[in-house]
């Protein structure tokens, strides 16, 4: 494939696995060429735990995906997500000598590399490192700091980083299909790029990706990256709560939530019942909507309570509002949730329109495998001259010395 402007992404989720092919355009739009998408088996919270079923799973959505483009796929930059992606914010400092008063381009590496130099957890590995805004001699919010008269230079830093031995075997999963990686992205991340436009991010707004395993957020303000994690518990934990709550199986659970379920209960009529079928159509029996509805929201809310502490301290200071994406957010009812948790306006959203095959695929279930396509584009604009393996190299050293 042409790797300058032809990209594959790849999300192995919990629910599925969904392989995308998009081809930027020198305009910076992007047309979607094929999307390939399988159930996931032998996924749990995000994370592989059955290499084999997985593999069975992704190479039938990357056939399906070659197909539908008509393009050979080789190299993919994969999402990942898990309890374990976690992030800071760090700052750098650096004095310019005393012989000097105007900032180079090496003095900025050198504060960069300051601030990116922080102990991360055992075990652990760097995935993003995401310049905020520098600081010179005390004025915050410069851009661009290169050709400035000072003494002091910082720079603040978001940095995503998550366990090296997790990441480690979700390459080399892919690399076993045969595939190759060209970059690890935080899914959370890479959804933003296609949820959230630049105002959005200017004035304020937290992004959460409600996926069948993980609730992946992150929240800017004043159009800096300032919070992202990842929150264990997703769609599929709603469905076991409704399958022990009624003593059926998880499918129809699951079936019963998409079909029937909302996350309202209050207002339910009462006694307004729901029908329980089998696989067959047969009717075991009936449960009170009212009931149904109530076990979705306790689950709903819980989730989106966690994601509230993770970002407290911010929430408040978000013009633009809370936006859910992933499947799990078409829900009914889930943004009158998100709106007692967060007090605020919420938005539910897809990604954002592109051209090509994707009418059916401007759906938030496919905003995290579409986002990978435009954090490709993005990530070749800012390092045009540097291959896919040293770009790889560049961020993730010591994974690359393991894993590939």
């Amino acid at each position: 494939m042409a790797k300058t402007t032809i990209y594959a992404g790849l999300e192995i989720g919990t629910s599925k696995i969904c392989v995308v092919v998009g081809e930027a355009k020198r305009d910076g739009t992007i047309k979607i060429l094929g999307v390939g998408t399988a159930p996931s088996r032998g996924v749990r919270k995000g994370e592989i735990v059955d290499f084999d079923t997985v593999h069975t799973c992704l190479n039938d959505a990357l056939v399906r995906a070659e197909d539908y483009s008509d393009v050979m796929i080789r190299n993919v930059f994969l999402g990942v997500s898990g309890g374990h992606i976690e992030s800071i914010n760090n700052r750098g400092c650096y004095r310019l000598p005393a012989d000097q008063s105007e900032i180079t381009e090496d003095d900025v590496e050198e504060v960069k590399e300051i601030a990116r130099n922080v102990p991360a957890p055992q075990d652990s590995i760097s995935m993003h490192s995401v310049t905020r805004q520098y600081i010179v001699d005390g004025v915050e919010a410069v851009r661009q700091p290169i050709g400035r008269q000072a003494r002091l230079l910082e720079a603040d830093y978001h940095i995503v980083h998550g366990s090296l031995p997790r990441i480690q075997n979700s390459i080399k999963c892919v690399k076993e299909v045969p595939l190759e990686v060209e970059d690890v992205v935080f899914n959370g991340i890479a959804a933003a790029q296609v949820v959230l436009n630049r105002e959005a991010k200017r004035e304020g707004s937290l992004m959460i990706d409600l996926g069948g395993g993980t609730a992946d957020f992150v929240l800017y303000k004043d159009g800096m990256l300032t919070i992202s994690g990842c929150i264990p518990l997703g769609g599929d934990h709603i469905s076991q709560d409704i399958a022990m709550a009624l003593q059926i199986p998880h499918g129809r659970a699951e079936a019963l939530k998409v079909t029937e379920g909302s996350c309202e209960y209050e207002d339910v009529p009462a006694g307004e019942m729901v029908r329980v079928e089998d696989d067959t159509g047969y009717v075991l029996g009936e449960v009170e909507r009212a009931f149904l509805n109530e076990v979705i929201y306790l689950r709903v809310r819980e989730i989106l309570e966690q994601v509230h502490h993770r970002c407290e301290g911010h929430v408040g200071q978000l013009a633009a509002g809370v936006y859910l994406t992933g499947g799990t957010s078409l829900l009914k009812g889930i943004d009158v949730v998100a709106r007692e948790v967060f007090g605020m306006k919420v938005t539910r959203a897809g990604s954002a329109p592109v051209s090509g095959v994707t009418a059916t695929f401007e759906n938030p279930q496919f905003s995290a495998p579409i986002g990978l396509i435009r954090y490709a584009q993005i990530l070749d604009q800012e390092k045009p001259f540097l291959s896919p393996l040293k770009r790889l190299a560049h961020r993730m050293a010591d994974l690359l010395s393991v894993a590939i």
